[in-house]
């Protein structure tokens, strides 16, 4: 597993961040002091592909402080359609370190880390120690592609009290929805009841380029409003897009009692 460590801290804004996201800041109900805590901010990204790639990018230029990218594939040629962080000349390299690399180029104030690893429940403790001791505002971020590895994504998140924020995104549709564990209004098993046709993936139905780039960008939009104004946009709803009619729609849910993930928050 290949890690850089980063040193993390308190900081306000310095002049030079000032003018780098003085647009941010000019924005009404977005302030200096929203700005401060993206700076405060640490987010676990879980998959560099075509939703990671547009979250991390997004998120590293609006200011957030400090990333940590997780994943342990290489890139591919089918990868460079819609994975907006690399490049022809990236096939056959780590994504994690490529996406860390290019990320370090477009914002030098966000400090970046790389693990080259799957989160498993064997190296989750190892993993989230840096993530979950220090006093920054947290998010864990799911951009992975499968039905399996998302549930035991947020299994790990209940199990560490920690907020997820979950897309995914197939042929031109896409969910989204960010799970807060610490108020027990539901997780992503409550909605989804651990089921779910991984059969269904984008090498088997494909996936067009804008739907990843929009449920990324989209991703990226609830983390910064959760973060910078302490505001979860989807409390309690199942964002849905439907890119073939430029439709978008809200489902409510609500924690379902007998749910075996988050009625039982016992750490690993």
């Amino acid at each position: 597993m290949t890690t850089n460590s980063v040193t993390f801290t308190h900081n306000e804004l310095t002049d030079a961040e000032m003018l780098r996201y003085a647009r941010q800041i000019l924005l009404d109900g977005w302030d200096i002091e929203a700005q401060t805590r993206l700076k405060n901010s640490h987010v676990l990204i879980i998959g560099m592909g075509g939703l990671g790639c547009p979250l991390a990018e997004t998120l590293c230029r609006a200011g957030v402080g400090y990333l940590t990218i997780i994943d342990d594939d290489v890139i591919d040629e089918s990868n460079l359609q819609r994975q907006s962080l690399f490049l022809p000349e990236d096939v056959g390299q780590s994504k994690a370190l490529t996406a860390k690399k290019r990320l370090n180029q477009i914002n030098a104030f966000c400090q970046v880390s790389a693990l080259t690893t799957r989160l498993t429940g064997d190296n989750a403790n190892e993993i989230l120690v840096d993530f979950n001791q220090n006093s920054l505002s947290k998010l864990i971020c799911d951009a992975t592609d499968n039905f399996k590895t998302r549930d035991h994504i947020n299994q790990i998140a209940v199990n560490y009290q920690l907020p997820l924020l979950s897309a995914s995104a197939i042929a031109q549709t896409g969910q989204l929805a960010l799970y807060e564990a610490s108020l027990h209004t539901g997780c992503y098993h409550c909605v989804f009841q651990g089921e779910g046709d991984d059969t269904r993936t984008c090498a088997t139905s494909g996936v067009l380029a804008s739907t990843t780039q929009i449920m990324g960008n989209l991703q990226a939009q609830a983390a910064l409003t959760y973060l910078g104004l302490q505001k979860n946009a989807l409390a309690q709803t199942l964002l849905l897009w439907q890119g073939e009619s430029m439709t978008l729609r809200k489902l409510k849910y609500r924690q379902d009692p007998n749910c075996p993930v988050c009625g039982c928050n016992t750490a690993l």
